[in-house]
């Protein structure tokens, strides 16, 4: 059964007669009969009785017409659906963002694409880095932003900014009078730090790995999943920690936080999608829009 030979089995029904429905349908009359019979042969049953010159519909054909107008109804329902997607006037946006992207790097792309595209709704889940890897490779999401880089072979990954990473204490601190100048000198405070598996923590341990100092001999106070949090314990105490530029702008501006001379470079924010999945309408147009800005 096919959703053509439901139409015209609806057509030749409102108009009990084949020659009509063959006109409405623009098809040829022989076409309708072939469909009607096609329909009654396939299933054993008679949908129209046909006396002398005209037709009407059979008991059975009367109890088939509301499934046919319901099933009908519903491709169509369907094919406007699909057609909203297409145009965006339906649909939804999932993204997984690590934070420092989150909270600083994407609400103005995000507020621009509800601009663009008010009826696409937006699905924002937010972690570290680890985990928008993951939510892209199990296919909660269409893509994930994260910082740095991820050696996960089945994500293509694109660059989409860049970023810096700063050192940073609070007035209490003893390096507030005295700014360590040389890696080994990161040894002679206590840490806050991000959790392991945050784009925050492995760039910097990769960073100072690339000036010969072993991350492990860092004295970790305790770890926080939030770069506000972090930058908040070092604002009030003798905390160091690492943070984004962005981040620690604030506290910076305020006077709160202290930037340490220690060049620690910078990390790339990367879009990341699974290489084997197509990505919805609503995700291209967010790629496209993000080119532009």
């Amino acid at each position: 059964m096919t959703l053509e030979q439901l139409r015209i089995f609806l057509a030749v029904a409102e108009h009990q007669h084949v020659t009509k429905a063959a006109a409405q349908l623009n098809l040829t009359q022989s076409s309708v009969s072939s469909a009607i019979t096609a329909l009654e042969t396939r299933h054993a049953v008679t949908l129209f009785n046909r006396i002398g010159r005209r037709i009407e519909l059979s008991p059975e054909g009367k109890a088939f017409l509301t499934s046919a107008t319901a099933v009908l109804a519903a491709a169509r329902s369907a094919e406007v659906s699909l057609a909203d997607l297409s145009s965006l006037r339906a649909g939804t946006l999932a993204i997984f963002a690590s934070q420092t992207i989150a909270s600083f790097w994407l609400p103005s792309r995000i507020v621009a694409y509800n601009a663009a595209y008010p009826a696409v709704g937006l699905d924002l889940q937010i972690g570290n880095t680890a985990e928008s890897v993951a939510a892209v490779i199990s296919g909660s999401v269409d893509i994930g932003l994260i910082e740095g880089d991820t050696p996960e072979p089945k994500l293509r990954q694109r660059v989409i900014d860049k970023d810096d990473l700063v050192v940073v204490v609070g007035q209490k601190h003893p390096w507030a009078s005295a700014p360590p100048v040389l890696p080994r000198d990161l040894s002679t405070t206590r840490w806050a730090m991000r959790e392991a598996g945050s784009g925050t923590r492995s760039t910097f341990e990769n960073a100072l790995a690339a000036l010969n100092f072993d991350s492990g001999s860092l004295d970790v106070a305790f770890d926080l999943p939030s770069n506000e949090a972090l930058c908040a314990a070092a604002a009030t105490g003798t905390l160091a920690t690492v943070v984004s530029t962005s981040v620690a702008r604030p506290g910076l501006d305020s006077g709160a936080l202290l930037r340490m001379p220690l060049e620690i470079g910078g990390r790339e924010f990367r879009l990341i999608q699974h290489e084997d999945r197509s990505i919805s309408r609503a995700a291209t147009a967010f790629l496209e829009l993000i080119e532009r800005c």
